[in-house]
Order: structure tokens, then C-alpha cells, then sequence
């Protein structure tokens, strides 16, 4: 009987953690509401309204509006630096209202993400996994009192699923319906490599600077085996029109190349990216981001 009762303790052991790490209290919120007005605030307020023992933070509320693509990177960007269970919402919303579903995502990491399947969950879904989907059962998940609002689902609908997820009022199979492992996707160009080349997105600039950062990681740029002052041929496209053609050697630093000269370099996610010493490579060149946005590189 000894051996029943511990493993029976055991069990409920792992049950405890596996809930801790599934409902850790850490809610992170994006958007692009600006903070100009108190929509924010609303979203937060709804939150605590759920439970005073919540952390809210701010991924970012400056995504551009209705700039889906945007805010389906910056999701990716931060989400693997924060810890198992965490549960993340973001509204970037421009079909509120409309048939689109109200979901949460599960990914194979054991984060969770509130969010209209809209394409947000397009490089999430790759880079973590899906491990399960549910839309949200509005009956059962929305602030109560807010059925007549049809035009603030991040504070009806997200900001207090999210809450009552992060809290342990509910789990994640109360939040609704189980759907199947795909999400809406934004189609773009994965980095690849052939022949000698690569091709890849751009799918952010480092804003404050204008430098132009790709989706090619450090382990793909290896194959071209180049070595620091090396010359780099880029050509960069939006859909197939030509934007910019160059060389530029590969360096560690900005100031290995004159003020105003490009340069290759890795950003601090590891990924291939341009810039102008002291300059702004994206104003200078008409160069921006977004799925539309594809680049071509090879060893001069």
C-alpha cells in the first residue's frame, strides 16, 4: 500500500507543477492602441478586475495600426525570452467584429496566446509549435455586461480570457472549443539557401537607426562561408520589383566601414542585416519591412 500512496503523491505532485506552469500569473500585453488615450489602461484594469495577484507587462502598445505582419513578429521577437506559461495578448485587430475567430494558442513550449486568428500567430505557430487551439466560447469568456460592445474585443474578449487563464480561474480547455492545429498564415519568404545563395524576408527594421534586419540566422549565413571583411552582393525586392542592388563587407562593428558606407553585420538576434555607419540604410534607400519584403545575398 506504501508504494500506491507515493506514487499517488507523486502524481499529484506533478498535477501542482504542471498547473504552476500552465497558469504562472504573468500576462503580457501588445497592441496598436498607442498610449495616448486610456485603452490600455482599460485592457489592465479588466485584468485586475480578475485577480490582483496578476504581473501585467507591456510587450508593446507602437505596433502600427492594423499592421498584422508587425505584430506577428514582435509576438516571435520576445515571446522565447519569457518564461513557460505565460500568457500573451495581443490586438491587432482591424476585422473586429467581423467572422474572424477569437482564439488561444498553445504552443509545444507551454505558452499561451489571446489573439484574433488573423495572421498574428503566423511565425509563433512556426517557431514554437502548435499544441493546441481554442476558440474562445464568448458565453463563457467575456466581461460580463459587455455583449452590447462589438468594437473592443481586447478588453471584452482578450484582456479577460487572457486574465481569467493567467489567474487559474479557468483552464485552457474552459476557454472553448477545440479546433484544429492551423492558424491563419501570412505568406512570405522563408530564408533558403541554393546554389550559392540566400534568400530570405525582411521582416523588421531596427527602427530607431534604419537598419535593415532579414530572417536569415547565423546558421544559414555559414554556408556561404564568409569571413569578416569579406564583400557581400545584396539585392533586396518588394514583391518583384528591384529596390536595391550592392556590395558591402561583412564586419562585427559599424565603424569598420566610413560614416555613410554600408555594411553587413549580425543584429543581436543572430540574423543577417544592413545598415550605413552613422546613417539610416532604410530612409537613404527606400528599403522597409513587412512580408511583401524579400532579399537575395551572396559571397562576392
Amino acid at each position: 500500500m506504501r508504494w500506491i500512496k507515493k506514487v499517488t503523491s507523486a502524481v499529484l505532485v506533478l498535477i501542482i507543477v504542471v498547473q504552476v506552469a500552465a497558469q504562472n500569473k504573468i500576462l503580457v500585453f501588445q497592441s496598436d492602441f498607442g498610449l495616448k488615450d486610456g485603452a490600455v489602461s482599460a485592457m489592465k484594469g479588466v485584468a485586475m478586475g480578475v485577480s490582483t495577484d496578476l504581473k501585467l507587462f507591456d510587450l508593446t502598445h507602437e505596433i502600427p495600426a492594423y499592421n498584422i505582419w508587425e505584430a506577428a513578429y514582435r509576438l516571435q521577437q520576445t515571446a522565447q525570452y519569457w518564461p513557460v506559461g505565460t500568457v500573451f495578448v495581443s490586438v491587432v485587430d482591424p476585422g473586429v467584429g467581423s467572422s474572424r475567430k477569437s482564439v488561444v494558442l498553445k504552443t509545444k513550449k507551454g505558452q499561451f496566446f489571446v489573439t484574433p486568428d488573423n495572421g498574428t500567430l503566423t511565425l509563433i505557430a512556426e517557431s514554437q509549435g502548435i499544441e493546441e487551439i481554442r476558440e474562445i466560447d464568448e458565453k463563457k469568456n467575456r466581461r460580463p455586461g459587455s455583449s452590447e460592445s462589438y468594437t473592443f474585443h481586447g478588453r471584452d474578449v482578450y484582456a479577460y480570457t487572457a486574465a481569467r487563464l493567467a489567474a487559474g480561474v479557468i483552464n485552457f480547455e474552459d476557454v472553448g472549443s477545440k479546433l484544429s492545429k492551423k492558424v491563419v498564415a501570412i505568406d512570405y519568404q522563408k530564408a533558403d539557401y541554393d546554389k550559392g545563395t540566400i534568400k530570405g524576408n525582411i521582416p523588421i527594421l531596427d527602427i530607431q537607426y534604419g537598419n535593415v534586419w532579414t530572417n536569415i540566422d547565423s546558421d544559414l549565413f555559414k554556408k556561404l562561408k564568409m569571413k569578416y571583411g569579406d564583400t557581400l552582393h545584396v539585392t533586396i525586392y518588394k514583391n518583384n520589383g528591384k529596390m536595391y542592388e550592392g556590395d558591402m563587407p561583412y564586419t562585427t562593428t559599424f565603424s569598420a566601414v566610413d560614416k555613410g558606407k554600408p555594411l553587413c553585420y549580425l543584429n543581436s538576434l543572430l540574423n543577417v542585416s544592413f545598415a550605413l555607419n552613422e546613417s539610416n540604410f532604410s530612409q537613404e534607400y527606400k528599403v522597409f519591412s513587412g512580408p511583401d519584403w524579400k532579399v537575395e545575398i551572396n559571397k562576392k
